[in-house]
């Protein structure tokens, strides 16, 4: 059983005291854009009829739930996290939603996902994989899993490359998101959040992390000047 490191451990406890305000939260932090997101990056994937995709650091199960409504009902969709009190929630949503039946839940970090080589005709991971210790080996099991002609589809948040509009959003990124977050939740999460962001790869560089992994064609689409950042990969 893979072990979390001190980090990846302090990480899951975060998101689990922060779980019951998360979805209120991004809401509210985004303006409701991170639906708009989330919509995006689904809609890059390629989901075969009866397929079966695998969405990592799912939380409370928005992407999941994307994915069930933008494709067939006979594909399903398994939801991994590292963090059980999200995935609760998760599991809740799911059940008083019309797609319940096509999502099942694991608890389980990315660097050691419990499924076999080959099963997944697509992955996603939105907002997550800066959150993964050892970003290499999380990517690394994304292709493990993923069958020969599947792709995964990475959403994070990046850094807006304008110069006038990354200004503002870092003032508002770095300032005024964790007072607010902080009014509702835990404001050590918040303060993380722009913090871990920082701290994520360039693009390019990003990328040649999930070219070593062995995803071929890689491009990205930045979102709403550059604030989010979609990556595409094919196996």
């Amino acid at each position: 059983m893979y072990k979390l490191s001190e980090k990846g451990d302090r990480i899951r406890s975060m998101f689990d005291e922060i779980a019951p305000r998360y979805d209120f939260l991004n809401r509210l932090l985004s303006l409701g854009i991170d639906r708009h997101w989330r919509r995006f990056a689904v809609g890059q994937l390629a989901i075969p009829d009866s397929g079966e995709l695998l969405d990592i650091a799912t939380g409370t199960g928005d992407v999941a739930l994307e994915i069930a409504r933008q494709s067939p009902r006979d594909v399903t969709i398994v939801g991994a996290d590292v963090s059980r009190e999200m995935v609760e929630i998760g599991r809740q949503k799911v059940a008083a939603s019309p797609h319940a039946g096509r999502i099942t839940f694991e608890i389980s970090p990315c660097e050691a996902l419990p499924f076999a080589d080959n099963r997944f005709n697509g992955i996603t991971i939105a907002f997550g994989i800066r959150n993964v210790v050892d970003r290499q080996l999380g990517l690394n099991e994304m292709y493990r899993v993923l069958k020969p002609g599947g792709r995964v589809v990475i959403l994070e948040f990046s850094t807006p490359t304008f110069p006038p509009f990354r200004a503002i959003y870092q003032f508002y990124f770095l300032k005024v998101l964790p007072r607010i977050g902080g009014l509702f939740s835990r404001q050590s999460a918040y303060q993380y959040l722009p913090d871990s962001v920082m701290e994520f790869p360039p693009r390019e560089e990003f990328k040649t992390l999930m070219a070593a992994a062995g995803f071929r064609h890689l491009r990205h689409i930045d979102l709403t000047f550059g604030i989010a950042t979609v990556y595409i990969g094919d196996k």
